[in-house]
């Protein structure tokens, strides 16, 4: 087991770990660092996963191969038997802030806790735990839970860590240590501008495939949808600049957002269609986790990802009327009052986009 330092303190014992949430992300990183003989605490809400993940085991199959890794699993923080020094909170987002505060009898000076969640949600841990406990996480690759303990790898990728206050932090090497053994992990001096990089992106297909009720494919094949999207990362880069944000490239460094959207004409206009239009073919099964969320009769995750950049769009003065509109449509279909239909593309909100 690796040893190492956590705000230059050293640890000379094998790194006590807990991950809160046994759901795709949280339940694959479990299961490789466990593999790798990291010995985890598993956080499960469901009975359920906690027997499968101590007697089966997690069942991780997809892109990387396929295994059955058993680990040690709880049914809540509470159950926990020691202070942790990582904990990775892979819970969904809009359960984050409560998770942190069940966290603290578990945490001590040192601890690390790393967001693994959608949207950016960081900043609201930090005001529960200390912004000197929290590192910033983007989770650069994909997965998805098909049943308690059944976890698909759907795609490759990487994590990416970094000081939320762009300070130098002595813990990014040993975390990074940590996690290689669930994905490859970089280390960024501008966590923030990854962080709202992906934000970005999630929201836009979130959103869109929550109100409308279709999988990406369907979706970004419609032309009015994709103005929509293009103007959604429009309102989300002129907040960006107004919270001073360098918005980093998206897609693997493939998509520069300033590129992207500052080029004029014709031809730009196409290719910016055309570049949406692709990832929605290469991307076309996929149903955005909003959607599943609704069709589950469940809340979304949208105030941390479009409700992220209105709050921060009033916290400056900087207009995002389309992002304002969108929250408002998914909450009213979270309050049962709008069904999720392609027809909400006919809402007025949306008359410039016909």
């Amino acid at each position: 087991m690796e040893t190492g330092a956590a705000r230059g303190v050293s640890m000379t014992r094998p790194a006590r770990i807990a991950v809160v949430g046994a759901g795709a992300i949280g339940g694959v990183t479990a299961a490789y660092l466990a593999r790798a003989g990291h010995d985890p605490d598993v956080v499960c809400k469901h009975q359920e996963t906690v027997d499968l993940a101590r007697s089966r085991g997690l069942h991780v199959f997809g892109v990387r191969g396929e295994d059955h890794v058993r680990v040690a699993a709880v049914r809540s923080i509470a159950d926990l038997a020691e202070p942790k020094d990582l904990v990775l909170l892979a819970t969904k987002a809009t359960d984050c802030v409560n998770a942190a505060q069940e966290l603290l009898p578990f945490l001590h000076a040192q601890s690390m806790v790393v967001s693994l969640q959608n949207g950016i949600c960081e900043h609201a841990i930090a005001e529960v735990v200390g912004r000197e406990r929290i590192v910033g996480c983007v989770v650069g690759w994909g997965a998805t839970m098909h049943g308690p303990a059944e976890l698909e790898v759907t795609s490759e990728g990487e994590f990416v860590i970094g000081n939320i206050d762009h300070e130098p932090d002595e813990r990014l090497p040993f975390l990074r240590d940590i996690l290689n053994a669930a994905a490859p992990t970089r280390v960024s001096q501008n966590i923030v501008g990854e962080l709202y990089s992906k934000l970005i992106v999630n929201s836009c297909i979130n959103s869109l495939g929550a109100i409308t009720g279709l999988r990406l494919g369907r979706l970004l094949a419609i032309r009015r949808v994709r103005a929509l999207f293009i103007a959604l990362m429009r309102e989300m880069m002129a907040v960006a600049d107004a919270m001073d944000i360098r918005v980093e490239p998206a897609g693997g460094g493939k998509l520069n957002y300033y590129d992207y959207l500052s080029s004029r004409g014709l031809l730009a206009g196409w290719k910016r269609h055309l570049t949406i239009r692709a990832i929605g073919f290469k991307y076309r099964r996929v149903k955005s986790s909003s959607l599943q969320s609704l069709e589950r009769g469940r809340k979304t995750e949208v105030e941390y990802l479009n409700g992220y950049v209105c709050a921060r769009a009033k916290d400056h003065g900087t207009p995002a009327p389309l992002n304002n509109s969108v929250c408002r449509m998914i909450r009213e279909i979270e309050e049962g009052t709008r069904p999720i239909s392609v027809k909400n593309l006919d809402d007025p909100i949306f008359a410039d986009f016909r």
